[in-house]
Order: structure tokens, then sequence, then C-alpha cells
């Protein structure tokens, strides 16, 4: 009998599991989403970055799963004509005091098998991106740029090419393990699965609990605001331009990144929201949830003064712009137009300390993935791959 599984999110990594899924296995696949539309949250809101994997810890699984997932990217966006750019990265120290952890970086690339890396001077850095000043960078010559959305689009006609189907809203509302496999109740229908392997995203905490795995972490979800660069700005910034980031944090801090249809973005910071999806401001429908989480607290507590920075970065353009003059001084604020945002799925422990690494779960006949923020979309078909192979395998 052909194996049933089902997907619960329609984001780039539920739908390159349901394609692998279904390539490897020969799987019956159905995936499931809430939303009208796939690639609807984080994968069609971010900045487009393929990482090549300069900042993870070696051998952490962040690390592995990005390199093979940047070549793995690539192939398919060849083999689809979708668009995909190597503009390249540089990662840019703004003062002597951040050189050392310049180095290191330069050093964990290597570690981590990222091909080109390259120290460069202040002078150097120009050759690179000539309205950029630093005292120092490092130079990553093959990151490169795609519209993750459009990828999304392709596996998800994949997924229905290779017999499976993507059930546009749906969101899924029960879910009930059996000794012979899971039922779920999403939208009006009924669904019985051998397997369920949950890509939540955002919405990860809440299907947990319908399946009665809660866990030990919980999603807090940061907001990332963006501008973009207006007119002749644009040509102010050949690729890609980054900070050397905060270690304390897994964020990146505001960078320059050039969009595949020519467009710059500038962002994001990194606001913690009060809502799952909470794109802006107004909307504070779960903050009970995610206040009540004690990690939540005791990450803002550690944590306040820079939270406080990037709330000031929110609500003032100057401060926002500030942070980009640091490494594009030419920069005026009638450069910088409102853009979109985007919310960052963070998976945070109950002590509050935030989770680094991808975390995927197996109980059962259930898989949950637990935490995959950036570089998620990058990494997502070796993603697919990795927990393919961890889907427990079908005994008839």
């Amino acid at each position: 009998m052909t194996e049933k599984i089902g997907i619960v999110g329609a984001g780039i990594v539920g739908l390159a599991v349901a394609r692998e899924l279904a390539t490897t296995r020969g799987a019956e696949v159905t995936v499931l989403e809430k939303e009208g539309r796939v690639a609807a949250h984080q994968t069609g809101h971010n900045s487009g970055v393929v990482h090549a994997g300069i900042y993870y810890p070696p051998g952490s699984l962040k690390a592995r799963l990005c390199r093979e997932g940047v070549a793995l990217l690539k192939d398919y966006c060849a083999a689809n004509e979708l668009p995909y750019d190597e503009v390249g990265k540089l990662v840019i120290a703004s003062t002597r005091a951040e050189r050392p952890q310049l180095s290191a970086l330069a050093e964990r690339a290597r570690a981590n098998g990222v091909p080109g890396i390259a120290e460069l001077d202040a002078l150097a850095l120009r050759e690179i991106e000539p309205h950029a000043v630093g005292v120092g960078a490092i130079h990553s010559p093959h990151t490169a740029i795609c519209d993750f959305a459009a990828v999304a689009r392709r596996l998800a006609l994949d997924v229905v090419e290779l017999g499976g189907s993507v059930r546009l809203s749906h969101p899924v509302r029960a879910i009930r393990q059996r000794p012979a496999g899971v039922q779920v109740l999403a939208g009006r229908r009924r669904f019985t699965f051998d397997r369920l392997v949950v890509c939540g995203g955002l919405g990860t905490d809440s299907v947990a609990r319908m399946a009665g795995h809660p866990g030990d972490v919980r999603i807090v979800p940061f907001r990332g605001e963006f501008y973009a660069l207006r007119g002749a700005a644009k040509d102010l910034v050949r690729g890609l331009i980054y900070p050397v980031p905060d270690p304390r944090y897994p964020f990146l801090g505001v960078h320059l990144t050039r969009q595949t249809d020519g467009e710059v973005l500038v962002g994001p910071n990194a606001v913690l929201a009060l809502a799952y999806e909470g794109y802006g401001w107004r909307n504070i429908r779960n903050f009970r949830q995610i206040l009540g989480w004690p990690g939540t607290m005791r990450l803002a507590r550690r944590h306040w003064r820079t939270g406080l920075k990037e709330v000031r970065g929110s609500l003032i353009k100057g401060a926002f712009l500030s942070g980009a003059q640091r490494y594009v001084p030419e920069l005026t604020a009638a450069d910088l137009i409102r853009a979109r945002s985007g919310v960052r799925a963070q998976a945070v422990a109950r002590d509050g300390g935030m989770v680094d690494d991808f975390v995927v779960d197996v109980h059962d006949n259930v898989v949950l993935v637990r935490n995959a923020p950036s570089p998620a979309a990058t990494s997502s078909l070796a993603i697919a791959r990795h927990i393919a192979g961890i889907v427990p395998a079908l005994v008839r």
C-alpha cells in the first residue's frame, strides 16, 4: 500500500519536505495550509538572501544543512529557470573593535567550507562596494539572492505533478494520534495519514499542542521591518552589505540587500511582536500567549536595552537610517521609503535562551519542526532530505 503522509504548512520548508517524501519514499503527500496561497508568511517576507554559511558554528545542523542547501537550491533554480544571482556579500567592520570578531567569522566560514572567503582592508572593500566604508571586511563572492516565494510556488507544482496535493485554506483544527496513524481535521475535512510532519513556522506551538506535544520551547515572534531605497540611491549598493553581527543574538543586524528585481532593501530590525503574524504595531492578538511563556519575560529582562534600541529604530526613521549610514554614509532620509515587514519564528526556551540551531522532534507518527529560522529558506531542500531520513518508516 502507498504510504500516506500529511505535511502541515505550505512554506518553503513544508513544500520541500512534501516533494522529497513523494520523490524518495513514493509517498502520497498532502500539504495542509491555512492561508489561501503558499509562502504566505516567513517564506514570502524575507530579504531573499541565499546564505553561504558564514555565521553558523561548525558541526551544527545549521552549518551542514546550509552548505548542502545552497548547492541544492542553486541547481534547483537553474533547472526550473528561477532567478538566482551570486551578487556577493561584504560583512563590514565599522570600528577597529570589531576586527577580531570579523577575523573569527572568516575562520568560521572557512571551517564550514564557504568558498572564496577573503579578508579585505578599508581600500579593498571599496573595490567591491565603492560607496561603502569600514575599517575592514570579509567578502563572500558566492553569496546569492533568489526569490524564495517563486521557489515555493514551483515546489508546490512539483508536489502536484508527483501525485500529491496542496490544500490551501485548510487550517488544522484537531489532531488525534492512533496506533495505526494520525487523524487530522483541517478546514471542514477529516484526513487520515500514516505519518504527519509539522512545518508550521509561526503556528508551530498551536499545532504541537493539538498533537499533544507542546514541548520545552515556544515560538516567540520577532518583527523585522524594511525600508527600500528610492531612485538613484539603489546604485549605491551593488550586492549585499552586512554589519558584524552581535554574537549574543541570532539576528544579523540592519543590512542592505539587493533583490532579484533590482530593488534594494534596508533592514531588518528585530522587534518583539505581540502576535504570531504581527506585521504591524496594531496587531497584539496573541500577547497573552507570547508574554505568558516564562522564557519571553526572562529574555526581555536580559536584553531590555537592546530591545529599546530596536523599538526606537522601528518608530524613528532617523535611528534606522543611522544604522545604514555606518556602512553607506551617502544615504539620506529622502532615499528611504517604508517597505514590507516580516516576522521571524524564533524558538525560546523556558530559561529565556534563544534556540540557535534547527530542531526537529519525532513523536511516534508525528514529526515536529520546532525551530527553523534563517537560514531555513536557503537550507530548505537539505532540511527536507534530513527530515525524510528521520520520518519513521511505515511497517505493514
